[in-house]
């Protein structure tokens, strides 16, 4: 109960300001609609509304802002219009037999989902093989990190449309695989740095110590180097699955894709249905947390099982 406490005093916070958000991003779509049911606004004319802060329109209409949390196409949603567009879209339809409907989010994410799986499985091979690279040859270590490094500061949103030509001009057919490169090249990076820290967590006297039982350095790493890493892959590997995910949505983005959940965020964006983005969203934070969330459990059984503290 103790940790739950904060949690929960940390979200009913984020939820008290997001809903004190909603009113003065949505008081200008409240007086348009106020103004065309009829109803008297200030000032009268739309040209001389846009023109004000939306501080004074809300001082001189203060009737009207209770109309802005029930907009069918609010900038800012209210977070049971979000919950309301979430449960129509994946629990109402499964109860209804109808999980994989292309209107469900359900469907959406699973499509995100396989991408970011295979994304992540490439992105955690690389960065395995490399960190063990780095950390076994000088020449690899000086060679390979410093553009490791360099290769994160290239935006994302940039790289995603190049690598999308060129997987089409050498021959690579669908979206998957293209989106899983650019998943991959957001995952690598963090298990990459993580492992090669813990690679290099045992200690000169650990290592002593196998050099005079005569260990060979397959030993040294099977027996030493790889046990002491888990926790520190384990933890870069939470970070690398979401990485992957925002990798595999940003590259639904420019594929012109008609499935999944950056999808829905884009024709959501093209349609102005705000209610249909939010769901997205927050489709996608809740497949981020359950990800990172089994990742968590199987660290907790893996250091169990290795006799470490999870």
């Amino acid at each position: 109960m103790r940790s739950l406490f904060p949690i929960l005093a940390v979200l009913a916070a984020l939820v008290a300001f997001w809903y004190a958000a909603v009113a003065p991003m949505n008081i200008r779509g409240a007086l348009d609609v106020a103004e065309r049911s009829g109803t008297e606004v200030v000032p009268a004319e739309s040209r001389a509304r846009f023109e004000q802060s939306i501080w004074r329109l809300m001082v001189n209409n203060p009737e009207h802002i209770a109309l802005g949390y029930s907009l069918d196409r609010p900038r800012l949603p209210t977070p049971v219009q979000v919950g309301s567009e979430l449960w129509k879209t994946t629990g109402e339809m499964a109860l209804n037999g109808r999980p994989m409907s292309k209107r469900s989010l359900i469907y959406h994410g699973w499509i995100t989902l396989q991408s970011t799986l295979w994304g992540f499985a490439l992105g955690t091979v690389l960065g395995m093989a490399g960190a063990i690279a780095i950390v076994y040859s000088r020449v690899v270590n000086m060679s390979l990190m410093p553009w490791a490094i360099i290769s994160q500061t290239v935006p994302i949103v940039a790289l995603a449309p190049m690598i999308i030509v060129l997987s089409s001009q050498v021959g690579i057919e669908g979206r998957t695989v293209p989106k899983a490169i650019i998943s991959a090249y957001l995952c690598y990076f963090p298990v990459l740095v993580g492992m090669v820290k813990g690679l290099r967590s045992p200690g000169a006297a650990q290592l002593d110590l196998l050099k005079t039982y005569s260990a060979s350095g397959l030993q040294a790493f099977l027996k030493l180097r790889l046990p002491a890493s888990m926790p520190y892959l384990f933890t870069s590997l939470k970070i690398g699955i979401a990485a992957a995910l925002v990798g595999t949505i940003v590259g639904e983005l420019p594929t012109g894709a008609i499935s999944g959940l950056g999808a829905r965020i884009l024709i959501g964006d093209q349609f102005g249905t705000p209610l249909a983005i939010w769901a997205a969203l927050f489709a996608a934070a809740i497949l981020a947390g359950v990800l990172v969330t089994l990742l968590d459990l199987m660290q907790r059984i893996t250091l169990r099982r290795m006799g470490m503290q999870a």
